[in-house]
């Protein structure tokens, strides 16, 4: 009798076991259904940012002796933005190209005489290898005459300038930082459980702090990480036109209830 009590108690636990088991994986099944769909009034905060900004460092040691622009003056592509004093490079520059063309001169000569059998074949190399070494000192100072100006990459403005004119600078210094406010996108940092609900094209309204006005945003993509501190990803989005509107405006995310 005593066995068969302690049956039927071994059974009861093994069937509140299982019975506990079940209640759990539906409860997971249930809690994964929810956080699969976007709550109703579904919020998140984000920031707009310019596709095209950077800052523009100078490629060489020298004077600056322009700087044109002020902050928050527009420039056109291609416009100089700084320039150096670039008067040792270009003296460097005339002395390699008059170096090329004594090369050039000499190798022509040496080929004449090779014709009537007067030098031979190791002089006209020779010349060959001169003349090469002058044209390759010639594009290194061809190059370095080009980096005395500093060239607008894309139509923009002039966020902050680093330096200033007459200052001195050295090769890696920040010159100029520099924003294309024209073309903007938001980007959002989501709850990651909410990534199966977001795709690209989905719609959403965005409404900027500084204006308050609603914008309607398209989801572009989605990062390709999730942050495992705080279990968030990265969304980006576009607007379809970025009229008064300004790199840096931060603001409000509302997504419809997913069905």
């Amino acid at each position: 009798m005593r066995c068969l009590s302690g049956w039927v108690l071994g059974l009861a636990l093994v069937t509140s076991g299982v019975l506990a088991q079940t209640s759990s994986s539906d409860d997971l099944l249930m809690e994964s259904s929810v956080s699969a769909t976007l709550p109703s009034g579904a919020e998140a905060r984000g920031v707009l940012r310019a596709r095209d900004q950077a800052v523009l460092a100078s490629e060489l040691a020298g004077r600056i002796v322009e700087l044109p622009f002020s902050e928050g003056e527009p420039f056109k592509k291609g416009d100089t933005l700084a320039r150096f004093d670039c008067a040792a490079y270009q003296a460097q520059l005339k002395a390699a190209q008059a170096a090329n063309r004594g090369a050039d001169e000499e190798l022509a000569h040496n080929r004449q005489l090779a014709a009537l059998n007067s030098v031979g074949r190791f002089e006209v190399a020779r010349a060959e290898a001169r003349l090469s070494e002058a044209q390759a000192q010639a594009q290194v100072y061809q190059v370095q005459v080009k980096r005395c100006s500093v060239i607008a990459p894309f139509d923009g403005q002039v966020v902050s300038r680093k330096v200033q004119r007459y200052e001195s600078v050295t090769a890696g210094a920040p010159l100029l930082e520099v924003v294309d406010n024209r073309t903007l996108d938001i980007h959002l940092l989501v709850p990651s459980r909410w990534m199966s609900r977001l795709k690209p094209g989905q719609s959403f309204t965005f409404i900027p702090d500084e204006t308050g006005q609603s914008l309607q945003a398209t989801v572009k993509r989605l990062g390709a990480r999730i942050d495992e501190g705080s279990q968030t990803l990265l969304l980006i989005a576009s607007v379809p036109s970025a009229d008064g509107l300004l790199s840096g405006m931060s603001g409000t995310a509302h997504f419809a209830e997913s069905k």
